[in-house]
């Protein structure tokens, strides 16, 4: 009779740590969105540190610190309520990559929905988040979060 010893790529204490991060981060990003999308502006802002960096293409310049984080979650909600829509956030395909430094780089997809008064939802953009998270008051926040959009992106390569 022969015994077959199976050894782990990594020990499994390791790769329960990291599961166990990773579903840090899937709560972070979840509750981060939902303030978002509640329009919580200063709430929302604090999951920023103080001298968070925010680039996203339909902005002429990357927003930067707190303040102006939720000064233009203030700015979004008087925009919907403009508009009548309703916007979601969802996050998924997330890839969460340990830095040596203790921060991490995180790439996900963001699907953005759009749902008029009285109409149906739709997909409104197609977007691919990048951040930087990292540590602070013992809790995980963005440092920095860059935002591209799959429409513009493709707009920009067909022009080039």
């Amino acid at each position: 009779m022969t015994i077959e010893v199976l050894v782990p790529a990594e020990p499994a204490s390791s790769q329960e740590a990291f599961g166990a991060l990773y579903a840090t981060i899937q709560q972070f990003y979840a509750h981060q969105m939902q303030l978002f999308d509640d329009h919580d502006a200063e709430r929302w802002a604090g999951t920023f540190t103080e001298d968070a960096v925010f680039v996203v293409p339909t902005l002429d310049q990357p927003v930067r610190g707190r303040a102006s984080l939720a000064a233009n979650v203030r700015r979004n909600k008087e925009q919907q309520e403009r508009s009548g829509e309703q916007l979601r956030h969802w996050i998924g395909m997330l890839d969460v990559r340990q830095q040596v430094d203790g921060s991490l780089r995180t790439r996900a997809y963001a699907l953005v929905y759009a749902t008029p008064r009285g109409g149906e939802s739709k997909v409104s953009r197609v977007c691919v988040l990048e951040d930087e998270l990292v540590r602070s008051r013992g809790k995980w926040r963005a440092r920095s979060r860059l935002v591209t959009r799959d429409d513009l992106a493709l707009a920009t390569s067909a022009a080039a």
